[in-house]
């Protein structure tokens, strides 16, 4: 079919004018599950040609009963590339590039959503979503948001200034637990999942400053004081195992610690063992299969009867998809502990190195990690006599999976295409007339798809209240002072006050303080292509606050130090400094503290400088969980 007898029909339902817009504006989409697959085949049937798929995801076998551009040979494939492929069947003609990648990487810096009409979320991930709020803010674009859970979902609009933001209304918290529950006395496979996902993982590779993650109950009393204090010893513990990290012996001693050490610990408090049962420590020699061993030793075979251990089939077959369903046994999930601590521990060296203060997230998606979370759960389910969960019941719920019904998706998307028109209709049509669609259930009417309006921007929203400035610069040869010249220079934004700096919740520039790092370059603060920064500026004698991110962009042979786009100085919105102060509470509770760090920095600690904050164990969603 030509591109002209396949749009006639929209010609005559959407009109000739905007039919072309769509045809000419460049979309992008980020998420390809469920509604990113309805998504993507709604925007080709409406006439979109130019779009963008981004997704850090592979297929897995849950997905194929919803996400239905995907098939069992595509099992284990990046979800990106593969929805482009299906999906150009429905319009050959249509220009789709697609990106397995993270959308949190350099490559996607301002400039790159810049260069869309309108970018449409289809995310699963609170962070993701909050950082694509951000860039979208900062690029001036609309998103289109969007989520379904079961059959209630949710989208609407939000354009800078003008409607709410992703981060205007707070988040739930998750459900927590207490730690001396989950390390002490788990009782269910819930609590060993989240004591390997949320503080084993986070402790060996997550960053450091997030080496105590938000999942776990921290707040001291008179119940669980002992077991914060024994908690924190077992993390210094950890730390120097870590430092065994990339050497033959490094699995053997995360092992030996977690599940022989630390149990032989908990059991010499008899008392608490008097009316449970109590945990059987693991032994490295008698469940290490001999190839292992021989690993671990290099220099001689060990004289232990290691049992013999059943690798993971390759992904994407048969065997490996029963592999997944089946309860593995303790010797194979020895195996699968230390082969995947290997792989974790190489690629966590390798992000080291080209940012000393990043590390690994946790994603149910991602297979080594996953395989971790699972051979960890199920080897501390088996010390407490626990029932042991397969990998794929692991995954569920290490990663909050709500099912999904693939009709509320469709309609969704639906109404993220419709959204779009409006936002396109080449008359404009006012921010009014775009209404907030919701999708949900009524006694005695069944599923109800209502509207209402966009709220209005929260007034001590820290994200919206913002000015957005890109820096075009050599990162090789730009200084921190530099940046600070930017903010306070009258040339530039010509902001009054005194002004503080943060990357990537570090404090590395506060006016009298921190002076040293002035004069370093930005790539020797690990501000490369791609970064951003937090930049506070207090005027104690107007009373007012402003905060400015700050995006950079590394560009050879300018002309110039740097260029500068985005807001003015007077563009820049102000807050009253109450009124700021608490809005940084709200929005950042766990960013009030400060600690030493080493080369005469101070670091925002992410645990808020006490242990009143509950360690969140899953993300879940503000008022919907995508799919």
């Amino acid at each position: 079919m030509t591109d002209s007898g396949r749009l006639a029909h929209l010609e005559c339902a959407l009109s000739a004018d905007l039919t072309k817009t769509l045809g000419d504006a460049s979309i992008l989409m980020v998420g390809a599950g469920g509604i990113g697959c309805e998504l993507l085949k709604t925007l080709l049937l409406s006439g979109v040609k130019n779009i963008t798929v981004v997704d850090l995801d592979t297929i897995d076998l849950s997905n194929l009963n919803r996400q239905f551009l995907f098939q069992k040979q595509h099992i284990s494939k990046a979800k990106a590339h593969v929805a482009r492929e299906s999906a150009l069947r429905f319009n050959p003609e249509a220009n789709i590039v697609s990106h397995h990648a993270n959308i949190k990487d350099p490559q996607f810096d301002v400039a790159f959503f810049r260069g869309f009409t309108v970018v449409m979320n289809a995310l699963d991930n609170l962070e993701a979503r909050s950082y694509v709020n951000l860039m979208c803010l900062a690029a001036d674009r609309p998103l289109v948001e969007a989520g379904t859970t079961g059959f209630q979902g949710q989208s609407y609009v939000i354009k800078r200034r003008k409607t709410a933001c992703y981060d205007c209304l707070p988040k739930v918290l998750p459900k927590t637990y207490a730690v001396c529950t989950i390390r002490s006395t788990p009782s269910l496979p819930i609590h060993c999942i989240v004591w390997a996902k949320s503080y084993l993982f986070s402790q060996l590779f997550g960053p450091p400053s997030e080496s105590e993650d938000p999942v776990l109950d921290t707040r001291e009393d008179e119940g669980n004081a002992e077991e914060i204090s024994k908690l924190k010893d077992e993390s210094e513990a950890l730390k120097a195992i870590k430092d065994a990290m990339g050497t033959d012996k490094f699995p053997r001693m995360v092992f030996e610690k977690v599940f022989n050490t630390d149990v032989n610990r908990l059991l010499s408090m008899h008392d608490m063992w008097k009316s449970r049962k109590p945990p059987t420590p693991l032994v490295y020699d008698e469940l290490a299969s001999e190839e292992e061993k021989e690993t671990q030793t290099r220099k001689g075979r060990s004289k232990g009867k290691g049992k013999a251990q059943k690798n993971a089939p390759e992904s994407g077959d048969r065997e490996r998809l029963e592999w997944e369903q089946k309860v593995w046994s303790v010797e194979e999930s020895v195996g699968v502990f230390l082969k995947s601590l290997r792989v974790l521990a190489t690629r966590y060296q390798e992000v080291r190195k080209s940012d000393p203060e990043s590390g690994l997230s946790f994603d149910k998606d991602d297979d080594p990690v996953m395989d971790f979370v699972a051979a960890t759960a199920n080897l501390r389910a088996h010390v407490y006599g626990i029932p042991q969960q397969c990998r794929f019941n692991t995954k569920q719920m290490a990663g909050s999976i709500i099912p999904a019904v693939a009709t509320s998706n469709a309609i969704i998307a639906g109404v993220m295409v419709l959204h779009l028109f409006k936002l396109l209709t080449p008359s404009e049509v006012p921010l009014s007339g775009i209404k907030r669609a919701t999708l949900g259930t009524s006694t005695g009417r069944g599923t109800i798809l209502g509207a209402g309006s966009n709220e209005a921007p929260n007034p001590v929203c820290a994200v919206c209240n913002a000015g957005f400035v890109v820096v075009e610069t050599d990162v090789e040869k730009a200084k921190l002072k530099d940046i600070v010249e930017i903010v306070k220079g009258s040339d530039h934004l010509g902001l009054k006050g005194e002004v503080s700096i943060n990357h990537k919740n570090l404090l590395i520039y506060e006016d009298d303080d921190l002076e040293d790092n002035v004069d370093k370059t930005l790539q020797e603060v690990h501000i490369t292509h791609g970064k951003n920064l937090q930049i506070l500026v207090d005027d104690d004698d107007a009373g007012v606050k402003r905060t400015v991110y700050l995006f950079v962009l590394h560009r050879d042979n300018l002309p110039t130090l740097f260029t500068l786009s985005g807001d003015k100085g007077v563009d820049i919105p102000t807050v009253a400094s109450r009124v700021a102060e608490e809005s940084n509470n709200a929005k950042r509770p766990r960013e009030e503290g400060l600690e030493e760090r080493d080369e005469g920095t101070k670091r925002l600690r992410t645990d808020g400088g006490s242990h009143d904050d509950p360690i969140v164990i899953d993300e879940v969603e503000d008022t919907i969980e995508l799919d």
